[in-house]
């Protein structure tokens, strides 16, 4: 029996982040040998909010880089960007076209953006669940590493992949397989440094709220001294009145490689004046080689090409048959 197939990918926005890092890629590299990966750049859900065209390109070779940097291996996974497989855009007008609209409306991350959005809200932001099921399927994904706000819209992938083979497929051969999740516990949800009770996020207007990948050590240093504390001395997890003090505890024990018991032993009686400092050393020496390995990297522009055009070819075999499959359940006409 084959290795299961893991599909999963990031948008080409922003500054990645910890949270990025220790809550999604980190976790495809220490399993990455396990399965059978397939990693993607959403440059297609990057448009659904306003974007910076000319930034586009530059921010998904940027990320294919970090992906590289952080330690994915090409024997184990296939990376590739969503726009270059056109059966992205194919198979999500087909699942349109069964995707009942009270749906799309009830999904809890379209009504939070579209009441920050107003009548700005595109209909590509109420569509994109669409399209992520269509990013899922295509390559008939065993497992889908998500978080838990993440946890509705691998629900409705399953739910449009139901739909569509109880219409479309025989019962004894489904056309569509639904996926399970894959959820890591430790690290699934970094919160932010300015506030312990919001996830770490690149839309924050506040580059203080996170530490990117590639932020140089004069500027992690800065940012821990600037993150926000509590009074109290001596440090512990899962104080629900202390949010700040459980997650830069969590970072700490993620990055450090430590357990969470040692790490609580060893900062049971540390004020922040002594952890802040522990912190930040833990966070540059964590850093270092992915932003080495970076740096090399993207000084040779032929090696990504390369990586996303080998990308493409193996995403595009999976993806047109899948879509070939879809069409024919449809009952379209095979091209002459």
């Amino acid at each position: 029996m084959g290795k299961q197939r893991v599909l999963s990918g990031v948008q080409p926005t922003g500054n990645y982040h910890l949270g990025n890092y220790l809550g999604a890629i980190r976790n495809w590299v220490e399993g990455q040998s396990e399965y059978e990966n397939y990693l993607f750049v959403a440059d297609l859900h990057a448009i659904t909010v306003p974007h910076e065209p000319k930034q586009l390109a530059s921010d998904t070779y940027t990320l294919v880089a970090l992906y590289l940097a952080c330690g994915l291996d090409l024997n184990y996974s296939t990376i590739f960007v969503q726009s270059h497989v056109s059966a992205h855009s194919e198979l999500t007008w087909l699942l349109n076209c069964i995707t009942p609209l009270n749906w799309l409306q009830d999904m809890i991350q379209f009504k939070e953006k579209a009441v920050k959005q107003g009548e700005n809200v595109s209909a590509g932001l109420l569509d994109y669940p669409v399209l992520m099921a269509s990013d899922i399927l295509l390559y008939q994904a065993d497992k889908v590493p998500v978080g838990e706000d993440q946890k509705q819209h691998l629900e409705l992938t399953r739910d449009i992949a139901a739909r569509f083979n109880h219409l479309f497929a025989q019962p004894d051969r489904p056309v569509l397989k639904l996926p399970d999740p894959l959820i890591r516990k430790e690290g699934a949800r970094v919160m932010s440094l300015a506030d312990g009770k919001r996830k770490m996020s690149k839309s924050d207007p506040s580059d203080l709220s996170r530490i990117n990948l590639l932020d140089p050590p004069d500027q992690i240093q800065y940012k821990i001294k600037r993150c926000k504390t509590d009074p109290i001395r001596g440090l512990t997890f899962d104080d629900p009145e202390r949010p700040e003090c459980n997650n830069l505890l969590t970072l700490y024990t993620l990055l450090s490689g430590k357990t969470k018991e040692e790490v609580a032993a060893e900062c049971q009686d540390m004020g922040w004046g002594q952890f802040k400092p522990l912190f930040t050393e833990t966070t540059i020496a964590a850093l270092k080689p992915i932003q080495e390995k970076y740096q090399a990297i993207t000084e040779d522009k032929s090696y990504l090409e390369s990586v996303l055009r080998d990308g493409r070819e193996k995403a595009e075999a999976i993806a047109n048959q899948t879509l070939a499959q879809v069409k024919a359940a449809l009952g379209y006409s095979t091209p002459l």
